[in-house]
């Protein structure tokens, strides 16, 4: 036998034992997260919704949540993926200095200029047009 043939095989054997670990610390992560479920964490479910746990069913693993007040969901105890974070306060805002808005576009003074019509909006790709024109040779006539 090859001794390549070897080689390859106890490479390919290598790698599925650690794949294999990898995803069993993965699914133990998910157990231990799953089985320490209480009334009251903030949770999303694996289709995206989120909302706080109001009661478990242990016997039938199932677990009832509430998204919005008054609107309780039941859910297999599998379908909860995380624990949502708090949100961030804004005294804790106020704290780390992060006070100022930096997805604005507007400038600092809080102005912005509209313009009255619409027909200085095409003349960038008009210029381009044009330019290219010039550049292929073309003349006006065409």
């Amino acid at each position: 036998m090859d001794p390549s043939i070897i080689i390859l095989f106890v490479v390919l054997i290598a790698l599925m034992f650690f794949m294999s670990s990898r995803t069993r610390k993965q699914q133990k992560k998910q157990a231990d997260f799953r089985a320490s479920l209480a009334p009251g964490q903030e949770v999303m479910t694996g289709s995206g919704m989120v909302g706080i746990v109001v009661d478990i069913d242990d016997a039938r693993d199932i677990v009832t949540i509430e998204s919005t007040p008054g609107t309780q969901t039941r859910w297999l105890r599998a379908a909860v993926v995380k624990q949502m974070e708090a949100p961030v306060e804004a005294d804790e805002e106020a704290a780390t200095g992060d006070d100022a808005d930096t997805g604005s576009i507007a400038p600092a003074d809080g102005s912005v200029e509209v313009p009255d019509d619409l027909s200085g909006l095409d003349t960038a790709q008009r210029e381009y047009r044009e330019t290219k024109r010039r550049d292929d040779g073309e003349t006006e006539d065409k």
